[in-house]
């Protein structure tokens, strides 16, 4: 068994401050929710490519158990999320309770925040290599245990997309790493309709004349891919609810400003990850098999009137390995905190207590 070291003190960065001549690490467990990036160097992909000078945004919220560190809850972003938009969610009676556990928020590769297509330097563009979520957990992996030294978590909790697929895959890569884990509207595969439903943003993008292989100065096909959104972020009842027929406009308007501000390579990049994602490919496409591995106590939420991510493969993963299941009917589809959020945030907090 081989000793894990901490990195030298320049491997460090934070958003504001460079700390990179620092004569001693600086502290690795702060509470304060600020932006902090580690640099894994030239961190190489399972496609065998290689992300040249690979960097990892992250942000820590609440107090370390100083003894044991035995209440670290992970917490990846989802897709085209950032840490810096996942603060609401931590505190006292929300998703992740911090005046218990310490969470460690991840940017997750593609986000534009850890290295991505559009602040790549030596990679700009769509000359940045396609990833994996295996590569995002890894490059999680690496963050947790080469720069802060930690080598097993309480729980770690993805919700939606990325997160949720990352989640997944922490418990077939890294089965002994944490107690437990919390995938919220995950999938361990993606169906064909949310394979559909993928490439047709993705076709919104590179089909815009503007795209220009990558190279825009304008963010390309985000009035489509609003509009795509815009049908599926919510159930028609709950849109319905919301708009007026004069409304319709405006609400594509909104949305693809919104769209816009997430840089259009990015969404390829992560959406492609997204895609070609499947947990049971290292065990010969058995689920069965990856179901075997997995040792963590797991809580499976998912909502039935989700239209983003599919949440039958996840229920067929849930009763192969016995996880405790919280299925929400409701009319708020992916958007789970719009009806449910103190039922899921009371559930979570159960089931992190349970020993």
């Amino acid at each position: 068994m081989t000793e894990t070291r901490l990195l030298p003190p320049k491997l460090y960065e934070t958003h504001t401050t460079a700390i990179r001549d620092s004569p001693s690490p600086p502290n690795l467990f702060p509470q304060d929710g600020q932006q902090r990036f580690a640099s894994l160097g030239d961190f190489k992909l399972e496609s065998g490519e290689t992300i040249l000078d690979c960097r990892i945004g992250y942000r820590t919220f609440g107090r370390l158990n100083p003894t044991d560190r035995s209440n670290i809850v992970v917490m990846p972003t989802w897709f085209t999320g950032r840490t810096g938009e996942m603060t609401g969610l931590f505190g006292e009676g929300k998703l992740i309770d911090t005046s218990k556990y310490y969470v460690i928020a991840i940017d997750s590769l593609g986000n534009g925040i850890s290295s991505s297509p559009s602040n790549s330097k030596l990679q700009p563009r769509m000359k940045f290599p396609k990833f994996s979520i295996v590569d995002v957990v890894n490059s999680q992996y690496n963050l947790l245990t080469r720069v802060l030294a930690i080598h097993h978590v309480r729980a770690i909790a993805g919700s939606s997309s990325i997160a949720g697929q990352a989640t997944l895959q922490w418990m077939v890569s890294y089965p002994d790493f944490m107690d437990k884990a919390i995938p919220i509207s995950a999938s361990p595969r993606l169906t064909p309709y949310d394979l559909l439903l993928r490439q047709a943003m993705r076709d919104a993008i590179t089909g815009d004349s503007i795209w220009k292989n990558g190279n825009y100065t304008v963010q390309p096909g985000t009035r489509l891919v609003a509009e795509l959104a815009s049908l599926i972020d919510i159930t028609p009842e709950v849109f319905n609810e919301s708009h007026k027929r004069d409304d319709v406009p405006a609400a594509i308007a909104d949305m693809a400003k919104a769209i816009a501000q997430f840089d259009a390579n990015d969404h390829l990049r992560q959406s492609e990850a997204m895609s070609t994602h499947d947990i049971s490919r290292e065990f010969g496409g058995s689920m069965d098999e990856a179901a075997k591995v997995v040792r963590a106590k797991t809580l499976i939420i998912v909502s039935a009137t989700e239209r983003i991510v599919n949440p039958g493969p996840a229920l067929a993963f849930a009763k192969l390995i016995r996880a405790d299941v919280l299925e929400l009917h409701n009319k708020c589809g992916q958007v789970l905190s719009s009806c449910d959020a103190d039922k899921v945030n009371s559930a979570i907090a159960e089931f992190l207590e349970r020993q």
